[in-house]
């Protein structure tokens, strides 16, 4: 018997989940996490949950991982100082960037520009030239390349970024470059464009190439510190990384492209949720991810999440594929204060985290949070995380007390509905971005909720968004870890073709594609995936000839068996996504800007939740009566253990219901009912 371990470290808790592979039965454990050395909380969970399950940690075969040290490498910028080579001509390439500045007109007037992810005394120029086609225009000056080099070791830098002009055409330069830097530089992690992005437009080729440089030696010795700690601990299964995309990778190539896990610990929780949203019987889905520091939104179409071309971290956004979620400064521990100017209550981005924690947590933290206020309200139980934090709620009530004083309130509680009414609205805004922004009416959507405190919000964002039902799914607080050890391994070839459809044929097309796929494909063979376990998906960057910008259009793998008619399919499918954004098309050529091939491996399989039958009384659940602060006035509410819900059961607001690692709220005029896979699914009374 074999068992498949799911990890996910969030800014408060990291969650393990470890899955036996032949049966699909779970075990779950929430610790707390340890910024300092996330492996802490890591291996602490995993010998907790191994525990728990009766099993030696040498029975895991793999343990699948989630994690944010590239992102916090950048937001909190420790990154490596890396040294950039570019082109005779092209030093200041990043710059001048682009004539973006975010915020309203003249926003540039206070808009702090960010410093660079290499600094302009790291970047150096060598003597080199290739056109547009792959011709060299120049020949590589290598007594140059060295001379230019040497600087960059005089300068200390701890990791090396090259990105040479047109090197997506041909990269044998670059190659070069890379060669003699291993002579020089000797230990120095080297990126090269031509392998991170090998896409034209030299601004993000680079930006995406000197991120991947930046994070490299955070991400390198994190995983190789874990993967020992967990080889020494007597785990002897393999440590795979999931990707910003949903899909997973092997730790050593994490390690060589550790730009593609920006956004690793938010692309688990949409796997996971796809995975409760099909078990559930929906198939557009919002997902709704609100943990400790932060709020993940993303939008799901037919059990596919959205893919996005760009990945943004805080200020810096590059192009690397990832799940299109967007991130909102709105979790349990963000923090609620009143501005002296303006006395407005306003509640984030800043976030009393895992450490001190909110006041409630008794580790110390002072500042009103969001969890202070639900515990004011009376919307959490006394204990956290399977009764490993216990909450003191003079200690909330203390906190949220500050608030109410400076809003000269009379009332805890008023200031308490103050801070969740805010939080909510954040959130909201971040719901319209996926959905109102692109188009979705989020009315046509069901809206899946999770994290640890997502289904505490979950039956207000949906009054908000009009979006039916609300899902929580079993063990919420931990779906990001279920999505960890639900996917599958993937990878992505691309490359540039801007050329058009008249210039094309449909076999070229093809040739492009597959060979794309085959790249792709021979890499995670390389990884132990055999190739009749590999399933490849295509997709193309189109525009009209002309325009500055392209939309990526999904290939049918069914078109590529008639190429004759493939080109006509794919601009049929850009005309109708371009009216749907734009409302208007254009009578000129299309073009294909770029072209990618990803190849992923098979789902494992997980049993899902089959709960017995009731008869629609949880009477069964219930724990206690409870009183809460809900609509301006104290009122009763039902207090329920999920784990004594049936199937068909229906919790009729107000109620809590309560777990291991969540705690829902079924508002006044709101009912919950169990689904048989273990969802509660809420609606309104009323239709």
């Amino acid at each position: 018997m074999s068992y498949r371990l799911g990890v996910d470290v969030g800014g408060t808790f990291t969650d393990v989940l470890l899955v036996e592979e032949g049966t699909g039965s779970t075990w779950r454990y929430k610790t707390a996490s340890t910024p300092a050395d996330q492996a802490v909380g890591v291996l602490h969970g995993i010998e907790q949950v191994c525990a728990e399950a009766g099993i030696e940690l040498a029975e895991v075969a793999q343990v699948l991982h989630g994690t944010t040290v590239a992102t916090n490498a950048i937001l909190e910028g420790k990154g490596a100082r890396v040294g950039l080579v570019t082109t005779k001509g092209f030093r200041q390439v990043l710059q001048i960037a682009r004539s973006f500045v975010p915020g309203g007109l003249a926003g540039w007037i206070i808009w702090p520009k960010p410093e660079p992810l290499a600094a302009l005394e790291n970047t150096v120029e060598i003597d080199e030239r290739i056109a547009s086609d792959g011709s060299v225009v120049r020949e590589l000056d290598e007594d140059d390349v060295r001379a230019q080099l040497a600087k960059l070791q005089s300068a200390g830098i701890q990791a090396l970024a090259v990105s040479l002009i047109n090197s997506f055409a041909d990269p044998a330069h670059e190659k070069r470059v890379a060669e003699i830097a291993a002579e020089l530089l000797p230990g120095i992690p080297v990126s090269l464009s031509s392998d991170v992005l090998p896409e034209l437009r030299e601004y993000e080729r680079t930006l995406t190439t000197v991120a991947n440089g930046y994070v490299q030696p955070q991400v390198k010795k994190y995983v190789q510190n874990l993967a020992g700690q967990l080889a020494e601990g007597g785990v002897a299964g393999e440590l795979a990384i999931l990707r910003s995309d949903g899909g997973l990778s092997s730790a050593d190539t994490a390690i060589d492209a550790p730009v593609s896990l920006l956004l690793s610990g938010p692309a688990g929780g949409v796997t996971g949720a796809v995975w409760a949203a099909e078990q559930a019987g929906h198939r557009d889905v919002i997902t709704f991810d609100m943990g400790g520091t932060s709020t993940d939104v993303g939008l799901v179409q037919d059990l596919n999440p959205r893919i996005g071309r760009e990945t943004k971290v805080g200020d810096l956004v590059v192009r690397s594929s990832s799940v299109d979620v967007r991130t909102v400064g709105a979790g349990g521990g963000s923090i609620a204060h009143v501005p002296e100017l303006t006395r407005a209550l306003r509640v984030g981005p800043q976030s009393a985290g895992a450490d001190p924690g909110p006041a409630a947590y008794g580790s110390g933290g002072v500042e009103p949070t969001v969890t202070d206020a639900n515990v004011v309200l009376g919307y959490l139980p006394t204990t956290l995380a399977g009764g490993e934090i216990s909450l003191d709620v003079e200690a909330a009530r203390a906190a949220v007390g500050k608030v109410a004083e400076a809003m000269g309130l009379d009332s805890v509680e008023a200031a308490a509905a103050g801070i969740i009414d805010i939080v909510n609205e954040n959130m909201l805004g971040g719901v319209r971005l996926v959905s109102v922004q692109q188009g979705f009416d989020p009315r046509d959507f069901a809206l899946v909720a999770f994290g640890g405190a997502g289904p505490l919000h979950a039956n207000a964002l949906g009054r908000l968004t009009g979006a039916w039902p609300v899902i929580v799914p079993p063990a919420p607080g931990i779906l990001n870890a279920l999505g960890d050890a639900t996917t599958s391994r993937r990878d992505e070839s691309a490359r540039t073709v801007l050329r058009r459809f008249g210039e094309l044929s449909g076999s070229d097309v093809v040739e492009i594609l597959r060979g794309l796929a085959a790249d792709a494909g021979r890499r995670l063979t390389e990884q132990g995936l055999a190739p009749e376990q590999q399933t490849t998906g295509y997709q193309v960057d189109v525009r009209y000839h002309g325009q500055g910008f392209e939309i990526p259009v999904d290939v049918d793998p069914a078109w590529l068996d008639d190429p004759g008619t493939a080109l006509d399919a794919v601009a049929r499918t850009f005309d109708a996504e371009h009216e749907r954004l734009f409302s208007f098309l254009l009578d000129v050529d299309h073009e294909i800007v770029n072209a990618r091939a990803t190849v992923t491996g098979p789902k494992p399989d997980v049993a899902p939740v089959t709960l017995p039958e009731g008869d629609g009384d949880p009477a069964g659940a219930l724990v206690q009566e409870h009183t809460i602060y809900v609509g301006g006035e104290h009122v009763p509410a039902g207090v329920y253990d999920r784990a004594k819900l049936r199937a068909g059961d229906v919790v009729t607001g107000p109620a809590i219901v309560t777990e291991m690692d969540s705690t829902t709220l079924v508002l006044p005029g709101h009912v919950a009912t169990v689904h048989p896979a273990g969802s509660l699914l809420i609606t309104p009374v009323e239709g």
